[in-house]
């Protein structure tokens, strides 16, 4: 039978376990909503700033942009991965880091593409280096809110390297947040930045193919052009961010509430194993003395 000492110190080690998990549990679910709400303002502002740009196009505007043109045959690209900076959150990044590289992989070897990688997060830049692969830029500011005057300055250095044509392609993997109870690990090429209706609703597709609205362009449609296009990408890039960092708590969460309920799993069927143990020693006990009371009679 086990020593009932050293089950009691296990059950209790067990136990500040599960205080921390539950805490850190709690902690990712007031992250996760502040974040939500962050991630719905920008789905809300993507698909907006995409409509106004595909309004640009409906009103006959010779839409003619670089981060527009299609290159059929890219040479050289980079691959953007989107991890945490901490761990305990599932396969969160495990999940990222496998798409990224199968994504690399096919970059390189089928497509034949000059691929460099870059990567958001400890974890991603350990885990690629790990694997044996070069990380060209890393970045560890990010956490559960992410700036958009930092995702801006990144976006800046990739739409420099775009236009000067040191890039013909960008792609980003990370998880897409879709629902509270689903997120998917996807990768999503941003430049080219492809048609202009790309993120809108189908809906509003249609009922912006019905109207044909007359504008007035102040200085110019190609002005008005410049300004938006790039400010489209941003966006989408810091979309991606805000869609990362809340699949992040919301991984974290379950992760944690997972692991709170198995050590209260194993702290019950600890108590029941100490019982047992507790009780046969109770029960040698009371036998050693009837056993010494037994002797000292005769």
């Amino acid at each position: 039978m086990a020593n009932a000492r050293k089950l009691d110190k296990r059950r209790k080690s067990i136990r500040n376990i599960r205080k921390i998990t539950r805490t850190m549990e709690l902690i990712a679910t007031a992250r996760f909503k502040k974040a939500m709400d962050r991630a719905a303002a920008a789905t809300d502002y993507t698909r907006r700033i995409t409509q106004v740009v595909s309004d640009l196009s409906a009103a006959g505007l010779e839409v003619s942009h670089p981060l527009l043109e299609p290159r059929p045959d890219p040479k050289k690209a980079t691959l953007l991965v989107l991890t945490a900076n901490r761990g305990l959150c599932g396969g969160y990044n495990g999940n990222a880091l496998r798409l990224a590289l199968n994504r690399r992989n096919e970059m390189v070897d089928k497509q034949n593409i000059a691929t460099t990688v870059d990567a958001s997060g400890k974890r991603g830049i350990t885990g690629l280096k790990f694997r044996k692969v070069d990380v060209s830029n890393g970045f560890t500011q990010f956490d559960d809110q992410p700036k958009y005057s930092e995702v801006e300055s990144i976006a800046n250095q990739y739409l420099e390297q775009f236009i000067t044509g040191e890039i013909d392609r960008l792609d980003v993997v990370y998880t897409r947040f879709i629902s509270v109870a689903k997120q998917e690990t996807v990768v999503e090429t941003l430049l080219p930045l492809g048609q202009l209706t790309d993120g809108l609703a189908p809906a509003a597709t249609e009922a912006k193919s019905e109207q044909q609205a007359i504008y007035e362009f102040v200085p110019s449609a190609a002005s008005i052009l410049e300004e938006v296009v790039p400010t489209s990408f941003k966006v989408k890039l810091f979309k991606c961010f805000l869609d990362a960092a809340v699949s992040e708590q919301i991984a974290r969460m379950v992760a944690m509430k997972n692991a709170t309920k198995s050590a209260s799993d194993m702290i019950k069927s600890l108590s029941l194993t100490y019982n047992r143990a507790r009780q046969s020693q109770i029960t040698g006990e009371i036998m050693e003395i009837i056993g010494g009371v037994e002797a000292m009679k005769s």
